[in-house]
């Protein structure tokens, strides 16, 4: 990315990391989730410094998830427990993952977001990169997509 051709304002690239809103207040039993995701967005503003003399931008996404997140022996919904692997997944956003449960639990997860009340879309994240990609002056910063969504412990 360095060796791009900058353009007028010497950008010369987006680096879009992926984190969660785990990052910042990760549920009972997410130690190491969180603390990945942590890491992630710890390392946004530094970066975007180290890579500012190139033009170069760093942005990091947290993605939301549902509160309450079904994990171990949970019932959501009136739905039985889960397996473990649930732990961790793109909770809040319409995902070939999510599609494969209940119709009932995804309901369920979608209640749990403020506004809109709904499951997000791949294509709002794919929106979110769009802008990011279109201000030149968003640097080094993470920004929740979780329609006002905060996480039980």
């Amino acid at each position: 990315m360095s060796q791009n051709k900058p353009d007028a304002d010497g950008h010369r690239g987006l680096v879009v990391n992926t984190a969660s809103v785990a990052a910042f207040e990760g549920q009972v039993g997410q130690a190491a989730y969180s603390a990945s995701k942590g890491g992630i967005v710890g390392m946004t503003l530094p970066i975007a410094r180290d890579l500012a003399p190139l033009g170069i931008r760093v942005v990091t996404i947290a993605p939301g998830r549902a509160t309450g997140t079904p994990g171990w022996g949970d019932e959501v919904g009136g739905v039985p427990p889960f397996t473990p692997c649930f732990w961790g997944s793109p909770g809040l956003f319409s995902t070939p993952l999510l599609a494969g449960l209940p119709e009932k639990v995804r309901n369920f997860l979608g209640q749990q977001v403020p506004f809109p009340s709904r499951l997000g879309d791949p294509a709002e994240y794919a929106h979110l990169v769009q802008a990011l990609a279109e201000n030149p002056m968003i640097n080094g910063e993470v920004v929740r997509l979780d329609g006002a969504l905060r996480m039980q412990p």
